[in-house]
């Protein structure tokens, strides 16, 4: 080696050592002596011509103390070589944050837990100081359940689990709940493993809620569901548990995929549906207490753990479509009779009415078919009237039997609700619950007092109306009415006027049709007419003799004649 090149190297050694270290970077993590303390700043030398001052508070944190001394070797962040006053510029704040990101990188890629200090309270959650770096971690992260005072966590050292990283952002956001879940998880698979189906266990009822109590059976949570408290309903479980009592349960279920766990309390005594037909047998009566009350029905206690439904259609013999609510209530005292037992269903149907006397019966006791009753009327309808009759039960008028004579369709009308009616009772059915009266039975059946009315006889009618179409009259003494067409009005066609006859007006006629099952009668003056000439032309002579028809009917008229006359003077 020439002398040139001794001199080049010794003077490139001896510009490193004077301008230091080659390998220091700016913006770079650097080894350093702490040669001094000064109060509360730390003299570092990283092999530069000049030091470094460090506060001492960089040297301490969340969850650390400061306990840096001289001689210390230490890692600091080099902001620049040399400021102003001919000092480096470092910073262990950032050599930390620096190591921990380079550490938090590593344990996210692997997805291992990462310790750390919750050191302050901010919007939405809390910081946490994962040695250095500082990250998020909102507050339903926090714990497993919602808590409220979060004061016992604050500045301990605790793990947490990444779940995401923004480097160039500087976010971080932790998580103190999956740590937790998975804890529990694995203790609960543990402490499941030793659990058994059908196991009697003492455990600490820890919630209560509308449905259940929850309770730590040591370290793992049971579900104790409301309707296995007890074998009697139980409305809701405060009336029977309290949060931190004691209790002894039976595991009914274990779900060791989702690990939970079903307890049972009614399940450690006696079933008391056990032999319940021989004890409840069908139509024998019983007292209890009515528990609950729903729109189809109210249950009865019948002894603790024994309840029966009555069903709303066993309720009562005349109340339909009301509320339970409105015929017994909660707490009352009743007597039901047994309608059904099913021990596998562990259902017993009770009646309350069958406690009570069928009012239909007692109607029909009271009441036999012809007997005249009076009610109010309920409700019409497009078939009949209802009337509310003795004991609360309604009987119905139909339509035909209304009125003798006109259409029920136009009598209905002349009724309204709250009217006082009597009526005739013409059929109880008792198994059906219907009762059948009738109105126009009060004033008599007309055909059963027709008198001497029959087909062929001649009777006098009075004019009750007239119209285009012919007459309405009522043949007189009975209470029948017909209806004389225009055709029906003479033998002549001029004759055919019902014009002729005023209301009021009495006439003959003829019966053409009476007819008692079919409840019909039928008068025509012009049949009258017909069979008169006939009964003349036979008596006195026919045209065939030479006589005319004009001399007959007058021989006729004038025997007829001779014959009232001879009736008048003998009266």
């Amino acid at each position: 080696m020439s002398a040139v090149e001794t001199t080049r190297d010794d003077f490139a050694a001896l510009l490193d050592e004077s301008f230091g270290r080659a390998d220091v970077n700016e913006g770079a993590v650097v080894k350093g002596i702490v040669v001094a303390i000064e109060k509360d700043l730390a003299i570092i030398d990283i092999g530069l011509k000049t030091e470094g001052r460090v506060a001492l508070r960089e040297f301490a944190g969340p969850g650390r103390e400061s306990a840096i001394k001289v001689g210390d070797e230490v890692e600091v962040y080099l902001e620049r070589v040399e400021n102003a006053m001919g000092e480096a510029v470092l910073s262990r704040d950032k050599a930390r944050r620096e190591e921990s990101w380079i550490k938090l990188e590593k344990a996210f890629t692997a997805n291992e837990k990462v310790f750390g200090v919750i050191f302050n309270q901010v919007k939405g959650g809390f910081t946490v100081d994962l040695d250095g770096a500082v990250a998020f971690l909102p507050r339903s992260q926090v714990d497993i359940r919602p808590i409220r005072d979060v004061g016992p966590l604050m500045h301990n050292q605790q793990p947490f689990q990444i779940l995401k990283m923004d480097r160039r952002r500087g976010n971080i956001v932790v998580s103190r709940r999956t740590v937790l879940e998975e804890t529990r998880a694995e203790q609960r698979h543990e402490l499941v493993q030793n659990l058994e189906e059908g196991q009697a266990i003492d455990g600490v009822v820890k919630n209560i809620t509308d449905y259940g109590a929850f309770v730590d059976l040591g370290g793992i949570d049971g579900l104790l569901h409301v309707t296995d408290i007890a074998w009697r309903r139980v409305n809701h479980p405060t009336e029977v548990l309290n949060i931190g009592q004691t209790v002894k349960v039976k595991i009914i279920k274990i779900n060791h995929e989702t690990h939970r766990i079903s307890l049972g309390m009614k399940q450690l005594l006696g079933d008391p549906w056990e032999g319940i037909e021989a004890k409840y047998p069908v139509e024998a009566r019983f007292k209890g207490r009515v528990t609950n009350i729903t729109d189809y029905g109210a249950f009865v206690e019948l002894e603790p753990g024994i309840e029966g439904l009555i069903h709303v259609s066993e309720m009562s013999w005349t109340k339909k479509n009301v509320h339970p609510g409105k015929i017994v209530s909660t707490s009352q005292e009743v007597e039901v009779q047994v309608l059904e037992v099913d021990s596998a269903k562990r259902r017993i149907s009770l009646g309350l009415k069958q406690t009570l006397q069928n009012p239909w019966e007692a109607f029909a006791e009271k009441y036999a078919p012809g007997a005249v009753v009076e009610g109010e009327v309920k409700n019409k309808t497009e078939f009949g009237l209802f009337l509310g009759l003795d004991g609360d039960v309604d009987g119905m008028v139909h339509l035909s039997d209304l009125d003798w004579n006109r259409p029920g369709e136009q009598v209905i009308d002349e009724y309204r609700k709250g009217d006082m009616v009597k009526a005739v009772v013409l059929d109880v059915d008792v198994e059906k619950e219907r009762i059948s009266l009738g109105i126009k039975q009060l004033a008599g059946d007309p055909f059963a007092d027709a008198g001497e009315v029959k087909k062929g006889a001649i009777v006098t009618c009075e004019v009750t109306d007239v119209k285009d179409g012919g007459i309405e009259v009522k043949l007189t003494g009975t209470d029948l009415s017909a209806f004389i067409k225009r055709s029906e009005l003479a033998r002549e066609r001029n004759d055919q006027r019902p014009e002729r006859f005023s209301v009021g007006d009495k006439l003959d006629a003829r019966v053409t049709l009476f007819d008692r099952k079919a409840r019909k009668v039928q008068v025509s003056i012009k049949a009258m007419e017909i069979a008169e000439e006939k009964e003349a032309v036979a008596q006195y002579g026919s045209q065939d003799s030479g006589a005319s028809l004009g001399d007959i009917l007058g021989a006729a008229l004038k025997q007829r004649a001779a014959g009232g006359e001879a009736d008048e003077k003998e009266d």
